[in-house]
């Protein structure tokens, strides 16, 4: 390729002008280097980018000149969706999806597919993406909930929460539970280590070691965790823990949060609390552990030290387990609550709700499925349900490649 020198001083001009971007100035330097007589595979290293490359602005620069090298990046155009389009996959993102197609959730892909097949419209699952991510919609997440049957719900929520976000003047705060069961899982071949382009692998055969209980007690006001590991969880080992988690408080007002579990009002346990009129329990409602703080960190450990931890032994575990408990308190943060009695309550009435909306309109799909039956004779539907169950049996033995009829 001949250059003039007014061609020179205009590449050379975009390769260190501050108005245009370096991937210009790039452009640029792979026509003066071409000029100059350079291969075209040394011009690829050179820029740092495919022989392909080279020879796409090579062409856009012989037919447009410098004003080809400013052309937009290449690739394909963006899609055009329409806003009804648009508003459909929203709209669709937010409730499940329709009974005909089978999913249980939504993924970018099946989205696409399915507006794609019922809109006519093409659009790719990066699209999908991208719009969810605009939105912060993440419909692959599952929730769950629990409703308390506890008469004294409300009561014990205030109680607690209040606790939380006003704890008494001058008094502790701690939050206690036992995560129990936790299982000293070995791996029967060793652990492949991170490499630089390899994850962690580890094979999915074990051998249990035997299990421990972990007693902790999370002081809300600082973060910090006292814990210890018994191998077993009954009331003895629950009033010990309990004195030496409330030890470093003596003589100051202590409030425990805990679950209702019968280990803690055994008569030793009364007596305990009797004797020290300065620890006050607060039980949570049944069936709601998700309102003490240390299950929080019972996650966080699990998480981070015990799931993925391989341990030849019990003691090993326990080890483990108290090493990380030193490492937290080492700088310990605690949790922020925020959630105010009356909104928790607020959404547990909502959840309650809903569930009867969905409990009146199964009930109501029931009765009308009977209606339906009413006029037929039973022996015709008891046959029609055999008929159905043989044809799904039949269907699964063939599909593991077995003979229907043996």
């Amino acid at each position: 390729m001949e250059l003039t020198a007014d061609e020179r001083a205009e590449l050379r001009a975009l390769t260190t002008s501050s108005e245009v971007s370096a991937a210009i100035g790039t452009r640029a330097r792979i026509v003066l280097w071409h000029a100059e007589g350079r291969m075209k595979k040394d011009i690829a290293v050179l820029a740092g980018v495919s022989r392909p490359t080279v020879d796409l602005w090579l062409g856009r620069y012989a037919t447009d000149g410098a004003a080809g090298l400013l052309a937009a990046k290449p690739g394909g155009p963006r899609e055009q969706v329409s806003a009804d389009v648009r508003s459909r996959v929203l709209a669709l993102t937010r409730t499940t999806p329709p009974q005909e197609t089978g999913l249980s959730h939504w993924s970018t892909r099946t989205m696409a597919d399915y507006i794609t097949r019922t809109t006519g419209a093409g659009v790719s699952h990066h699209w999908v993406a991208n719009l969810w991510r605009e939105h912060g919609l993440k419909p692959q997440k599952q929730g769950t909930f629990k409703l308390s049957k506890d008469p004294a719900f409300a009561d014990k929520v205030a109680d607690i929460v209040g606790l939380y976000l006003d704890p008494p003047g001058g008094a502790v705060v701690l939050s206690l539970d036992e995560k129990t069961q936790i299982q000293a899982l070995d791996r029967t071949q060793p652990l492949l280590p991170i490499e630089f382009d390899k994850s962690e692998q580890r094979t999915h055969y074990y051998v249990r070691h035997g299990t421990t209980n972990l007693f902790a007690a999370l002081n809300v006001t600082t973060g910090e965790v006292i814990g210890d590991c018994v191998p077993s969880r009954n009331g003895p080992a629950f009033l010990a823990f309990l004195k030496k988690a409330v030890a470093p408080h003596a003589g100051r007002e202590i409030h425990v949060v805990l679950d209702n579990l019968s280990t803690h009002t055994t008569p030793d346990v009364k007596a305990w609390l009797a004797a020290n009129p300065n620890v006050h329990f607060h039980f949570t409602p049944t069936g709601s552990s998700w309102l003490n703080q240390i299950e929080t960190w019972f996650g966080i450990i699990t998480r981070q030290a015990i799931r993925r931890g391989t341990f030849a032994s019990v003691q090993i575990l326990v080890r483990t387990i108290r090493a990380y408990i030193a490492s937290w308190n080492t700088d310990p943060r605690p949790f922020q609550w925020t959630a105010t009695t009356n909104e928790i309550l607020a959404k547990v009435r909502l959840t309650q709700r809903n569930i009867k909306k969905l409990v009146a309109n199964n009930t109501k799909q029931i009765d009308q499925h009977h209606d339906a039956l009413a006029g037929v004779p039973a022996q015709l539907i008891e046959y029609a349900t055999g008929l159905v169950a043989f044809t799904r049996i039949a269907s699964a033995r063939a599909g593991r490649g077995n003979r229907v009829f043996d």
